[in-house]
């Protein structure tokens, strides 16, 4: 795709449209909000962090990695929850998943298999909220610096499990990478500069089914994607795993949603989205080349 020209495009599984504009890249800035490092991860002092105050230690836990003294993943109530389970108007559930006790690790900085124990803990959590049969949707998601919605900087991520599905379904367009387990790409109408979607080539609806060898894959993708959006684009990001767990057309898939740009008039009065980056040139820079 042309830089200089822009395109419209419509997100038909979502019902929304997207112009795709490259040459909003080259618009000056006051600051560089784009890449905005400062953004990524806000310095909190670690005697002032939740997670590694002496109380957390004692703090319930619903499921713990590790012994309780020395704990690798830790897996608590959100002391602020959306939703309820005697809630009868927001029915649900709110977790949050501690990822490491390291109060300056983030995601990208731990280890390949300390990825995959997270995901492993994601599957121990999501196989526990399905016995729940109220509970008819269950979302994985992260929000990694400012812009992406963090309020605390130590590294965590959180479930979010309703009794109701929203409206999403899949998407295939711009290939990113292929093995044997698992599928990556950029959706053709994507809302977020450098969106990407990883998904089993399986066909699976839950976190639960993944084989080890698939969980292994997915978390070395995760890894490394995550890796070159913070340490390349310097930028916040989201992701969100996809579940609805009583319905087996659906497909597992996890929504990596990088925040590179703030929504202003045009998208919050319109409801068009304008993307600056296209999905071609994401993939390619996902595939190894520049930005």
């Amino acid at each position: 795709m042309a830089k200089s020209s822009a395109e419209l495009r419509k997100d038909y599984i979502q019902d929304k449209y997207v112009i795709i504009a490259p040459r909003r890249l080259d618009r000056p800035h006051g600051s560089d909000v784009n890449f905005d490092l400062a953004s990524v991860h806000q310095s909190v002092k670690k005697e002032h962090c939740v997670f590694c105050h002496p109380r957390f230690k004692s703090e319930k836990a619903l499921l713990i990695i590790g012994p309780k003294e020395n704990w690798q993943i830790k897996v608590v109530k959100n002391k602020y929850p959306a939703v309820a389970l005697d809630n009868k108007k927001a029915y649900g559930v709110q977790e949050v998943v501690v990822e490491t006790p390291d109060h300056k690790k983030q995601l990208e900085e731990l280890t390949v298999a300390q990825v995959e124990k997270i995901l492993e803990v994601y599957a121990a959590r999501t196989k526990t909220l399905m016995k729940n049969k109220k509970l008819e949707y269950i979302l994985i998601f992260k929000n990694n610096g400012g812009r992406a919605g963090a309020s605390l900087q130590h590294a965590h991520s959180q479930i979010f499990a309703t009794g109701f599905i929203p409206p999403h379904l899949l998407d295939k367009s711009r290939r990113v990478y292929e093995d044997q387990y698992i599928l990556a790409f950029t959706p053709y109408a994507s809302l977020y500069n450098y969106e990407i979607w990883i998904m089993p080539k399986r066909h699976l609806d839950n976190i639960t089914n993944l084989t080890s060898a698939e969980r292994l894959a997915f978390g070395r993708l995760l890894h490394r994607v995550v890796g070159k959006i913070v340490q390349q684009l310097n930028l916040s990001y989201n992701y969100y795993f996809h579940q609805v767990v009583h319905d087996e057309d659906q497909h597992l898939y996890i929504k990596i949603t990088p925040r590179g740009s703030a929504w202003a008039g045009v998208e919050i009065g319109s409801g068009i989205v304008v993307n600056p980056v296209s999905p071609e040139s994401a993939a390619k820079f996902y595939r190894g080349g520049k930005k």
